[in-house]
């Protein structure tokens, strides 16, 4: 493992790291979100810790940050922003149902289960990629390591090939931030294309 011992052994490690993400996976990723916005199907985004946060932040980029104008949005909703729910199925089920059950409620053929998780490997996040593999829906899996069990349960899977946890994170919020910009960017050219086809 890389020894991290002060700021510039950081910062080198997290160079050496982003050389290595799957960028083709990043843009197969993308792809599948732009089908999901272009067909009006839902974007459901979970994780824990760090994680949480990411779902949450990404789904304001999805939803808000993509709008460029437009009356067409997408339906996305981030399942860690409902406390009083996470925490009743919590304690009346058990934690590992938090997103699973919130999930059941809305997942359709089609939708998008988004899964953020650094190991890949949290139960919770899994036990909700079951729920929407059996309800037909895409999964989608931003993870580290060597994937984890996440990675058999998605469709597309972007692995971070790292082992610190910090560097997990930081790049996975620069692979969101990949996917907002290069998806805003798509949506504004195709509405543009719209307009020129019109003639306006």
């Amino acid at each position: 493992m890389f020894e991290i011992s002060d700021a510039q052994s950081y910062f080198e490690y997290l160079s050496q790291v982003v050389h290595k993400l799957p960028l083709d996976e990043i843009d197969r990723v993308c792809d599948l979100l732009l089908d999901a916005y272009e067909y009006d199907r839902a974007v459901y985004l979970f994780g824990n810790g760090g994680s949480a946060a990411l779902a949450s932040h990404f789904s304001c980029d999805l939803g808000k940050g993509t709008i460029n104008g437009s009356t067409k949005r997408f339906r996305v909703l981030s399942l860690t922003d409902n406390v009083p729910l996470m925490t009743a199925w919590a304690n009346d089920l058990m934690y590992e149902e938090i997103f699973a059950q919130q999930l059941a409620n809305f997942i359709q053929k089609d939708d998008v289960a988004f899964a953020i998780s650094g190991s890949g490997n949290s139960r919770n996040v899994l036990n909700a990629l079951r729920i929407a593999r059996a309800a037909s829906a895409t999964t989608i899996g931003l993870t580290g390591y060597q994937g984890g069990e996440m990675k058999s349960l998605c469709d597309a899977c972007v692995i971070v090939p790292c082992e610190n946890m910090q560097i997990i994170e930081d790049l996975h919020l620069c692979v969101a931030h990949a996917l907002f910009s290069t998806i805003r960017k798509r949506i504004c050219t195709y509405q543009l294309s719209r307009f020129a086809s019109r003639g306006m």
